[in-house]
């Protein structure tokens, strides 16, 4: 294994001092647990908006906390769930008197120790609602939605609720909105190749070097078939049918299309991807407004894609072209 880092067990740690390092008008390391980020000046008069889960997937879930976005995020150690604690300090950092939506993937540890933070808080009078996402269309069928992983989707659903928040709206009103946008998103990727965990120091899985798997999980679970690579435009044909059947996109619609890098595959093959995804919902008379292609959901060095959809209304849609001041996030 090959990794730029000290020792394994600091690997989050490190990361997170070198976060606020770079970015000390951004990003503050707090609380006692030392695993909660937040902005350095607290929101004021508006909901406080979370979200948290294991590391190793940045920008989401901790490089996401800035003005527009999250107010704090706990960070747990690499594909771990971080524990009550950190989650229940950024709740307490977040709120300013208004409530705090907490934005939650779903994923057993992530869910359970959230709501356990939400209770708590809930005994020191702060109102704390949860959020679960869900938009990894690969991981259960339509009938099972509760089931699916939430995966580049997340990106989307905190955008929309840090813009409500910031454009001061109730904690009822930034939860519908979010909802309506976690609806509204589905998401489904494609793996080249493994990841190696620090503190693992192995692959997590092996694909030979003509394999890819589609559908396979941000942390490496399983995916729906395993076969021979194809060509860009069949893969972007693939992914998207099953993201737009779903979602019943038809002419005339408007979307936001995210083509996420997992970690390893250059920015050149996300364009690539981008082009036949941009080709195939031209020809169906879709608008696609506000294209994200980059690393906004990765799986350390992963190699793969995945790609998302939101279907937009006109609310939708401006909250996500409201500014954000985040180095991850470019408006």
């Amino acid at each position: 294994m090959k990794k730029i880092m000290n020792d394994a067990v600091n690997y989050v740690d490190e990361t997170l001092e070198g976060l606020e390092a770079a970015h000390p008008d951004v990003f503050r390391i707090d609380g006692e647990t030392r695993r909660m980020l937040r902005k350095p000046i607290a929101s004021t008069d508006r909901v406080g908006v979370v979200s948290g889960g294991g590391f190793g997937h940045l920008p989401i879930f901790a490089g996401y906390v800035g003005e527009g976005l999250l107010d704090a995020c706990a960070v747990g150690d690499v594909f771990a769930s971080p524990d009550m604690n950190p989650m229940l300090e950024s709740i307490k950092a977040a709120d300013v008197g208004k409530g705090v939506l907490c934005i939650v993937g779903n994923y057993g540890g992530d869910k359970m120790n959230f709501a356990m933070a939400c209770e708590f808080a809930e005994m020191e009078d702060i109102t704390a609602r949860q959020i679960i996402v869900n938009d990894d269309v690969a991981s259960a069928g339509a009938d099972e939605i509760e089931k699916r992983r939430g995966v580049a989707g997340l990106v989307y659903v905190v955008k929309i609720a840090g813009a409500a928040a910031q454009a001061g709206k109730s904690l009822d009103q930034v939860y519908a909105v979010a909802d309506r946008a976690r609806g509204n998103t589905r998401t489904m990727g494609v793996a080249l190749g493994s990841c190696i965990v620090p503190q693992a120091g192995k692959p997590t899985f092996e694909l030979a070097d003509d394999e890819i798997e589609i559908g396979m999980g941000i942390h490496g679970e399983p995916g729906v078939w395993r076969g021979k690579n194809k060509p860009a435009d069949e893969l972007a044909a693939e992914l998207l049918g099953n993201l737009t059947s779903e979602l019943d996109i038809k002419n005339g619609d408007r979307v936001s299309v995210l083509v996420n890098s997992l970690g390893a595959t250059p920015s050149e093959e996300l364009y690539i991807l981008f082009r036949a995804v941009n080709r195939i919902l031209a020809d169906q008379g879709v608008k696609i407004v506000m294209p994200l292609v980059g690393n906004y959901a990765t799986s350390m060095e992963m190699a793969g894609a995945s790609i998302s959809i939101l279907k937009l209304d006109d609310e939708l849609e401006q909250l996500l072209a409201a500014p954000a001041t985040n180095p991850f996030w470019g408006n």
